[in-house]
């Protein structure tokens, strides 16, 4: 009997965070860098409607979406395309740019989907060391060759939680050969209140060779529904839009993503929320000896170096109590730490509880 023929690819499976536990009904989820507070009451009106038309097909090119992320970040609207999370977006952008052989450069730890969907189709994929867990200019630079097509980073970085400023971005892009795309993932975005940080969108969003990503799945609390976007040029746009699949964001995503965008009071209560718990948890985690990074996105790295306990016994410990934060050792590859999601006020006093009872 003959046997179908396949490609072999050599690709490491992206692993999300673990969000069940055998011994537990509930659990507490803090691995995944979701919204604390949930999802906007005006995207909630949404999902209860009971008129919603689901036999129909969406609209393909998610109009009323792009008017609204237009509107609310005074950008083109033919510059927009949306996707079914931004990991599509991040596929599609792949696929246009890259061909076997072709080099993508990233930063050491960064996003898994990145070097997943380069390796999909071929592509080389180049890591730029980083300095103490921060994304190294120079590195970058100095990895660029005549292959180079893509350079992926996320700005706050996912996993470390740093960034690079508003300057050394404009420098990065300034060094940068003029006919390498350089895509900025925009995903922690309204998190950041640091003055010296500026997002992808509001710095480049004139460049023809810069391309802009950003999510519903943090900040807004639609991961279930996967619905992202990205911002570029009208004639890269153009070419995505041909390959796009033709109902990627299906109906309930985008009419709950349009109210969520209509709703600050809920974003300005989330962000409060992250800088509050983000500083209660660092300071709180400080004194066990468990060091982290400067506050950004609505997670920490957590460096367990000068602490009594190795991460991995710390994660097992917590896991019998229900509570599971994110191994940072499968796929990003980095020891003796692990990556904390700020959660529900909750939440986090559950954790803090538990974590005092380890050492105490």
């Amino acid at each position: 009997m003959a046997t179908m023929r396949f490609k072999k690819l050599n690709i490491e499976t992206y692993e999300p965070g673990k969000s069940s536990l055998k011994r537990f009904h509930q659990v507490i989820k803090l691995s995944a860098n979701e919204s604390a507070l949930g999802v906007s009451s005006k995207a909630k009106k949404i999902l209860s409607n009971k008129n919603l038309s689901l036999f129909r097909y969406p609209d393909g090119k998610s109009n009323a979406l792009r008017r609204q992320i237009s509107k609310k970040f005074k950008c083109s609207e033919d510059r927009i395309i949306c996707g079914a999370g931004s990991d599509e977006v991040i596929q599609m952008l792949c696929q246009l740019f890259l061909s076997p052989n072709d080099e993508v450069i990233l930063p050491q730890y960064s996003f898994l989907m990145y070097r997943i969907y380069a390796k999909i189709v071929g592509a080389k994929v180049i890591f730029a060391k980083e300095n103490n867990f921060k994304v190294s200019i120079p590195e970058i630079i100095k990895n660029v060759s005549k292959k180079t097509k893509i350079v992926f980073l996320a700005n706050p970085n996912n996993p470390t939680g740093t960034y690079l400023t508003s300057s050394e971005l404009l420098e990065l892009r300034k060094k940068l050969r003029k006919n390498i795309l350089l895509v900025v993932d925009d995903a922690y975005a309204e998190y950041m209140k640091n003055n010296d940080y500026k997002s992808g969108l509001k710095l480049f969003k004139n460049k023809q060779n810069v391309f802009i990503l950003r999510t519903f799945s943090k900040i807004y609390g639609l991961s279930s529904l996967r619905v992202g976007w990205g911002y570029g040029s009208k004639k890269i746009i153009k070419a995505l839009n041909v390959i796009k699949p033709p109902f990627n964001v299906n109906e309930v995503a985008q009419k709950a993503a349009i109210e969520s965008l209509k709703d600050t009071k809920f974003i300005t209560r989330s962000v409060k929320h992250n800088i509050i718990y983000a500083k209660k948890l660092k300071n709180f985690l400080k004194q066990y000896g468990i060091n982290s990074n400067n506050i950004s996105a609505n997670f920490l790295l957590l460096n367990f170096e000068k602490c009594k306990f190795k991460a991995k016994y710390f994660y097992e410990k917590l896991k019998m109590k229900g509570i599971i934060l994110r191994s940072t050792e499968n796929g990003y590859n980095i020891k003796n730490m692990l990556r904390l999601t700020i959660g529900s006020k909750t939440d986090n006093l559950k954790f803090m509880r538990a974590v005092k009872g380890m050492f105490n």
